[in-house]
């Protein structure tokens, strides 16, 4: 890691420099920078975990996969975050119980099971973690409830909220963010479309009428 990457890396993750310099000086010693592009996979479910990424750019996510090849993502992973999947299976001495993907290219300091360890020494790096895994159950808990009680119409219209006015995303993608199959997808987005809410491109959304959307939340 250079000196940029160094000075990055502490702007983006402040709790690291509460971390007393014996314990952090060695397991970024022997951090490893990783770039990957768009579509990489990272880690993969059932693999065994020997690092913690952080990111100082770029864009992952962390989805789940069915059987017969349905994605559901479960949450997503930029710079100055962290990835509680990872976590969580360094805390467990496991295994990985989802897979994660390049969103956006990436830049990743790669930091080993046992820098990670040493860091956990750090009441600042413990306090760190815990809250991440925290936030993250909170954010998985309202996934859950959103995927087994409320309709895709308002799944797809909240994304095209949040994401919007435009999005250069594939109907396959969007598929993989709502756990469900493509075909579902283009069926609602032709139906927004056609009530005029959105316009529809090669390999684009443009949202034009996001007051309605927001109705198609609220009904």
């Amino acid at each position: 890691m250079d000196k940029d990457q160094k000075a990055k890396l502490l702007e983006l993750y402040p709790v690291l420099r509460e971390v007393d310099q014996a314990l952090l000086q060695p397991a970024l010693a022997s951090a490893r920078v990783v770039t990957l592009e768009r579509g990489a996979l990272i880690f993969n479910e059932f693999q065994p975990c020997n690092v913690f990424p952080f990111v100082l750019s770029g864009d992952l996510r962390v989805f789940k996969q069915s059987a017969g090849g349905r994605e559901l993502t479960l949450y997503h992973v930029s710079a100055g975050d962290a990835c509680i999947v990872s976590a969580g299976c360094l805390l467990g001495d496991g295994v990985y119980n989802a897979a994660g993907q390049v969103k956006e290219d990436v830049c990743l300091v790669m930091v080993s099971d046992q820098a990670f360890e040493a860091l956990l020494e750090s009441k600042a790096f413990r306090d760190f973690t815990f809250s991440l895994i925290s936030r993250r159950l909170l954010h998985l808990m309202q996934l859950v409830e959103e995927v087994a009680f409320s309709k895709l119409d308002r799944r797809l219209a909240a994304v095209l909220v949040r994401q919007g006015p435009a999005l250069r995303v594939s109907h396959q993608e969007l598929a993989g963010e709502l756990g469900t199959v493509r075909e579902m997808v283009t069926r609602m987005l032709n139906s927004f479309s056609d009530a005029g809410l959105i316009r529809l491109g090669r390999g684009q959304i443009e949202v034009i009428d996001r007051e309605g959307l927001k109705e198609v939340l609220e009904n």
